[in-house]
């Protein structure tokens, strides 16, 4: 077996594979972080870094690609032409454990419901392990850990490679345009590549979605979906099982026998509209599980938040500075933009993503007073603002831009970080740009 990438994934499902009596060989075409690569040392796995040796990979039985690398990538292409089977870490490690999972997807949001349905389990005294896009490597947990649930953060690049795997609860929390780059441009690929959760599922089997998603709405009705709907809503009551919003009380139905679960939405720990979804989804997929009502309330009530996502960082001088950097597309920058109560200085840009940023013209105008660019190529949001925002400046480090909004702010203003785009032009990925972010603003 060959494993492509030697990240989280890429190590975990190296060490499953072993333990699994393959022979196992990894390869990456960049340099192998040093506690990955002892990792592979200590099993004494073989490894190459820095190339792809064609030989050896093209000769594979079965080959376990890192989520980051393209399907369009010339070696990935060679493999299938060959009809060598490509597939994800979670299609892998889900072969070797009868754990049960909650699977979770969306464009936003998915990063704080795994981590708030994680806390509700875990909270409730249920062996649980979490994985996918956070914590530890799926795979590795397999082979370590001896969970009997997972909660799982899917990225659509992880969906395309899962082909047998079922999911026992799905949650797709929205579909808004992302990663386009990686979809041909065509935003119905990558609506289907995100309904990959359903793949395999029956009817004993759940299905946890936002009905008030037009996209997911407009799939469901236009295909057979064999699985048990649990939809919620903020703008409609849900007839049986399911969640709704009703003024400022959340109702929560599970199996009409039992009483719902009321809540206000002021006892909630996350706030924003965006977070009441989050909190919607992550509670009615608990209760599938059989997670007491009592257990969920609580849960609901002390989570914590999630770092580089609307973390409040600091105020300095009655300016606020909130630390958003995992909002890397569009939408996601349009729910922290909505969810700004004061003047905002908004600090965005960095690698696009065939982003449209026509859908924040109305917010911006309404919200923002001045326009930090922190990228290398800034030209697309300087278009898309100029007549919007009187002042746009730009800067390609964090602390310019730290500093350039903190001249631009005054007292009762606050700051925002939050890029619409990805960070691989100016920096490592998003954790690195939020960490520089809150480096500078504390350095002030």
């Amino acid at each position: 077996m060959v494993i492509l990438g030697s990240g989280e994934s890429g190590v975990g499902s190296a060490i499953l594979a072993q333990q699994k009596g393959y022979d196992v060989f990894v390869s990456d075409r960049g340099a192998i972080k040093e506690n990955y690569k002892s990792m592979l040392e200590k099993h004494g796995i073989l490894f190459e870094e820095l190339q792809h040796s064609e030989d050896k990979i093209l000769n594979a039985t079965e080959v376990v690609k890192s989520p980051g690398i393209p399907d369009k990538a010339e070696l990935v292409v060679k493999l299938r032409e060959r009809d060598i089977p490509v597939i994800s870490e979670i299609e892998f490690a889900g072969r070797y454990t009868n754990a049960k999972t909650i699977c979770i997807t969306g464009s936003n949001g998915k990063t704080t419901t795994t981590l708030l349905t994680y806390h509700i389990l875990k909270n409730a005294g249920y062996n649980v392990g979490l994985a996918g896009n956070v914590g530890k490597s799926f795979a590795y947990q397999v082979a370590t850990e001896q969970y009997d649930y997972y909660v799982l953060e899917l990225s659509s690049f992880q969906l395309d490679g899962m082909f047998q795997f079922r999911a026992d609860v799905a949650v797709l929390l929205n579909i808004t345009p992302d990663h386009l780059d990686r979809y041909d441009y065509k935003f119905e690929n990558y609506v289907a590549s995100k309904f990959r959760i359903l793949q395999n599922q029956t009817k004993t089997n759940h299905f946890v979605y936002c009905a008030d998603d037009e996209v997911i709405r407009n799939y469901i009705s236009s295909r057979a979906i064999n699985t048990t709907l649990i939809p919620f809503s903020i703008n409609q009551p849900i007839e049986g099982n399911g969640a709704f919003l009703n003024s400022n009380q959340l109702t929560l139905n599970y199996k009409p026998e039992q009483e719902p679960l009321i809540m206000t939405i002021e006892q909630l720990a996350l706030q924003g509209k965006h977070n009441v979804y989050n909190s919607m989804a992550a509670a009615m997929a608990a209760r599938i599980v059989d997670v007491r009502k009592e257990a969920i309330r609580e849960s609901l009530q002390d989570f914590q938040g999630v770092e580089h996502r609307l973390e409040f960082v600091a105020s300095i001088n009655g300016i606020e500075f909130i630390n958003d950097s995992k909002a890397t597309n569009v939408n996601s920058a349009w729910y922290a933009l909505e969810s700004m109560q004061k003047p905002v200085v908004w600090i965005c840009g960095g690698q696009d993503k065939g982003n449209d940023y026509n859908e924040l013209i109305d917010l911006v105008k309404a919200k923002v007073k001045a326009i930090v660019c922190l990228g290398k190529d800034n030209k697309k949001i300087i278009n898309a603002f100029s007549g919007v925002v009187e002042t746009i400046v730009e800067t390609d480090t964090a602390a310019d831009a730290v500093a350039a909004s903190y001249k631009l702010g005054k007292k009762g203003d606050v700051v925002l970080l939050s890029p619409a785009c990805a960070s691989f032009d100016l920096f490592q990925n998003y954790e690195d740009r939020g960490m520089q972010f809150k480096a500078s603003v504390r350095a002030l």
